[in-house]
């Protein structure tokens, strides 16, 4: 049993190099998946991604995988937000 599956109310020991690198390795697989289908919110891909979100639930801690998901849709944002402030300025230098 890994320490990702354990009950909340059992001590988890501390995980391994091995067991971080299984983690990022099956999310970024996941969110691949997530890419290729075209959607950004983990959870919404209905039946796209099932393989790889079953590992990426199995790798990750679920702490982990909550904050995971959280920054996979703010860094989107960030992109969007740059891309728009981006696209401001060169319209304002262009003014001048």
């Amino acid at each position: 049993m890994s320490w990702f599956s354990r009950s909340s109310s059992e001590q988890s020991p501390a995980a391994t190099r091995h067991d971080r690198q299984k983690c990022w390795e099956s999310r970024d697989q996941y969110f691949e998946c997530l890419d290729s289908a075209g959607v950004l919110t983990a959870g919404e891909e209905g039946t796209a991604c099932t393989k790889s979100k079953f590992q990426y639930e199995k790798s990750c801690a679920k702490s982990w995988i909550d904050y995971f998901n959280k920054r996979r849709v703010l860094a989107e944002k960030q992109k969007d937000m740059l891309a728009q402030s981006q696209l401001q300025s060169q319209e304002a230098n262009r003014k001048l």
